[in-house]
């Protein structure tokens, strides 16, 4: 049997001590999981080693972790595979040429002992933000509300949450903005916002698009996306929750996303590539240079960045003739082209990438890829 040798992160508020590391080494097969090894530890040799796990099925989603500075469910994360990956190294952690599976507790949230974080302080906080629940119109019908089940379809991807808090582990935005409202609320506010049952789709999101910590705080990192075990995908449910705020509803929000969204891809409509110097105003300007540069709020803003110009100037990222002259691409006529196609369709189709599509043979032309896979819009 071969052996792995685990680095634990250990803490105890209780003794005074401050965190420490400890080394355990234990045989298992390599297919178990690395909850599996700590759960060993744990009973033969420290029992006061404190994590908090139930199913080992990868359901409940309470065995949080980092594995190797990668936020993971232990149950889900095979020792062999963690090994592996603890030998390469990468981007989130230094290699250990011995295979030291290092383990600590989940980021973004206080802890508690050990490997036990409060998701209560954060997660469930945050969760409960964006009204977790349906608020449906007029009185409750006698006995159920029917839905078609193709109108549900949309939400299916961000009902698969499990809320392990793995997400919240790894955004990058909260680790600068620890009252970001995170992935895993966000997803969960899209699960209302795309039910038809739900009534207040334009308040939940003019709500959200309103706090300055809420659907524009997302930095697009992908870092969510890739440590979900179940392919709910948040930060594409917050992509969607930004389309239905700037697209359906026309939200025009204080934090000027409505802005940033007509400025971004009216410059590249116009141009093919991002004419910088002009992305600034038009997005305080609702996408209007004229806007921008007359509106009294958004003149105020541009004063405001002025000292960041002037560094950009005085460092060569931007230089007077390009913050005036832009090129535009040889064959922009096919980029425009392609706005006016897109524009033109009658309605805006959301790809929910985890339902599967057709099994036969016929439909593998138009099939969706793979549960799992990220949503997308066509």
């Amino acid at each position: 049997m071969p052996e792995f040798t685990l680095k634990i992160r250990r803490y105890d508020p209780e003794s005074g001590r401050p965190a420490y590391w400890q080394q355990f080494t234990t045989d298992l097969a390599p297919e178990r999981s690395v909850l599996d090894a700590i759960l060993k530890v744990r009973d033969e040799e420290d029992g006061s080693l404190a994590i908090r796990c139930s199913c080992r099925a990868a359901i409940c989603g309470s065995c949080g972790v980092r594995v190797n500075g990668r936020s993971a469910l232990a149950c889900n994360t095979k020792l062999s595979t963690a090994s592996e990956r603890a030998r390469a190294g990468g981007l989130n952690t230094d290699a250990t040429p011995d295979g030291t599976i290092v383990v600590e507790p989940m980021g973004n949230m206080p802890v508690l002992k050990d490997l036990v974080v409060d998701m209560d302080a954060v997660h469930w906080k945050k969760v409960q933000r964006v009204v977790p629940w349906l608020l449906p119109e007029g009185d409750p019908p006698e006995r159920e509300y029917v839905v078609d089940p193709d109108t549900m379809m949309d939400v299916t991807q961000s009902m698969a949450c499990i809320h392990c808090g793995v997400c919240v582990s790894a955004c990058l935005s909260m680790e600068v903005d620890p009252e970001f409202i995170g992935p895993a609320a966000l997803a969960k506010a899209y699960r209302f916002v795309g039910d038809p049952r739900d009534a207040f789709h334009e308040d939940r999101l003019r709500d959200l698009a309103e706090d300055p910590h809420g659907l524009y705080d997302c930095t697009h990192c992908f870092a969510c996306v890739e440590v979900c075990p179940k392919g709910v995908a948040p930060m594409n449910q917050i992509m969607r929750l930004r389309r239905r705020a700037t697209q359906d509803y026309e939200v025009k929000d204080a934090n000027n996303g409505y802005g940033h969204e007509k400025a971004f891809t009216g410059l590249i409509e116009k141009y093919g590539t991002l004419f910088e110097a002009q992305l600034l105003p038009r997005s305080f300007g609702e996408g209007s240079l004229v806007k921008g540069q007359t509106k009294p709020a958004a003149v105020k803003q541009l004063v405001d960045s002025l000292p960041t110009a002037f560094r950009g100037l005085a460092r060569g990222k931007v230089t007077p003739r390009k913050a005036l002259t832009h090129p535009k691409l040889p064959d922009q006529d096919q980029v425009r082209r392609i706005f006016r196609e897109i524009e033109d369709q009658d309605e805006r189709v959301e790809l929910n990438m985890y339902i599967v599509g057709e099994s036969d043979e016929a439909g593998a032309a138009d099939r969706e890829p793979a549960m799992g896979d990220s949503g997308a819009e066509r």
